[in-house]
């Protein structure tokens, strides 16, 4: 190797990207590890606070189920960081593109299929994991009720949907990239966003029927009720529906989704199995409280400009050769004069792999701001609802769900979107 190649940038690039990828997979690993000793030194022992209402049996049960799935997240670490380097700095990404250059004339149509094997390839690889995760762990502490069957149905079902309408999109973005000059950037965010938009609006109605059943809310008492929520909290929805979430898992939730006069409010059938009238319409109060909050909007406009920054720096590294090389593609001399005509994909891939592993540092901060939008939403509420019943409901589903009451107090703030059943509960006592 030439001094010159040794100080190149793509070098730079190489040796930044390495160093990056262990220090994640170090804190990864370590953060896991300090949340199962955590777990495992309090498993003897319900915490005080939760000692009159938490049995014994379900907390050690939480505790199990959390150090079962630790276990598992570990192998993925290991097995993502392998993958990753794989495609990356060991060639594989380029080896497949050269590939389907021997096979296709080079153009928009092998770039697309390019990103179409990239996304089958990962996903087969990933399916080890995706299989014991539902038919050992979850089976093992009687969350799963989905057989084999359905699960691959589902599987099918989310590949072709993702293709028909990902592979459009891939399209667009590869031909903008190619044809609409050095602002293609600006006019992909756009499309981006605008796909994005389409899909909040249409999902409810045509995308998440395909997988579950959804029919309207029956009990009729309890429609009065969140009804009457609702228009308090000025909130309007299109319908209140049930949806057969325990074909598949015990998990219980509720959510909202869709967009503009598409929302509607979605009970798990499990939840309304597990928490009476009063828990029920506080959790819906919480969920309002976001709303209320704009903490919906404000997460969108936070991806819509990250996506618009994201894409701008695509924009600038797409033009540059040492992207390429520095994580693994091998140069040619069309690269080294930056006149490759096909590199679109791969820039995107490419892009799509690496930035993760960069932008991992910001986990903390994100938790942060989403356990402080709970916080807010607890607090509405409270303000709403009765204050004891969202902490009823929050034990029970903590309960159900086999959540453990002591997480790690590090792990937790660096990697829990909600705050800890301690505070979280806490919190709501001070409100009453």
């Amino acid at each position: 190797m030439s001094s010159s190649s040794l100080f190149s940038p793509g070098f730079f690039l190489t040796v930044a990207f390495a160093v990056a990828l262990v220090l994640q997979l170090g804190v990864q690993v370590w953060l896991l590890s300090r949340q199962v000793r955590h777990v495992a030194r309090h498993r003897g022992a319900v915490p005080a606070a939760f000692a009159e209402r938490i049995p014994l049996s379900a907390h050690q049960k939480a505790a199990d189920y959390t150090l079962a799935k630790a276990r598992v997240g570990l192998w993925q670490l290991a097995w993502g960081a392998l993958l990753l380097l794989g495609w990356t700095l060991l060639g594989g990404l380029d080896a497949l593109h050269q590939a389907l250059l021997w096979w296709m004339e080079p153009g928009l149509a092998q770039q697309v299929v390019l990103v179409a094997l990239f996304a089958l390839i990962s996903g087969a690889l990933e399916l080890p994991f995706a299989l014991y995760s539902t038919f050992v762990v979850e089976q093992r502490f009687g969350f799963n009720q989905s057989t084999l069957g359905l699960w691959l149905g589902d599987l099918l079902k989310s590949t072709l949907l993702g293709a028909l309408i990902g592979l459009p999109l891939v399209a667009a973005v590869l031909w903008l990239m190619q044809a609409a000059g050095s602002l293609w950037w600006l006019w992909a965010w756009g499309l981006w966003t605008g796909f994005q938009l389409l899909l909040m609006w249409i999902f409810p109605t045509f995308i998440a029927p395909l997988f579950n059943k959804f029919e309207p809310l029956q009990d009729e008492a309890l429609k009065a009720r969140v009804t009457g929520l609702m228009q308090r909290c000025g909130f309007a929805a299109k319908g209140l529906f049930v949806m057969d979430g325990s074909r598949r898992s015990a998990h219980a939730n509720a959510y909202f989704t869709g967009l503009g006069n598409a929302k509607r409010v979605v009970f798990y059938d499990t939840l309304l199995k597990q928490l009476n009238a009063d828990e029920v319409e506080a959790v819906l109060a919480h969920e309002l409280g976001h709303f209320k909050h704009r903490h919906i909007t404000k997460r969108m406009v936070w991806v819509f400009a990250g996506s618009l920054a994201g894409l701008a720096l695509l924009g600038w590294l797409s033009n540059q050769p040492w992207f390429y090389t520095g994580l693994g593609v091998r140069p040619s001399l069309e690269l080294a004069l930056g006149q490759d005509g096909q590199m679109q994909a791969l820039a995107l891939l490419l892009f799509m792999l690496v930035v993760p592993v960069f932008s991992f540092w910001l986990a903390p901060l994100m938790a942060h701001f989403s356990r402080r939008d709970e916080f807010q939403a607890d607090a509405y509420a409270a303000a709403q609802a009765q204050p004891q019943a969202l902490a009823g409901a929050l034990l029970k589903l903590y309960e159900d769900n086999a959540s453990t009451l002591t997480p790690d107090p590090l792990y937790a703030r660096f990697y829990y979107s909600h705050p800890p059943a301690v505070e979280r509960l806490a919190q709501l006592g001070s409100a009453t």
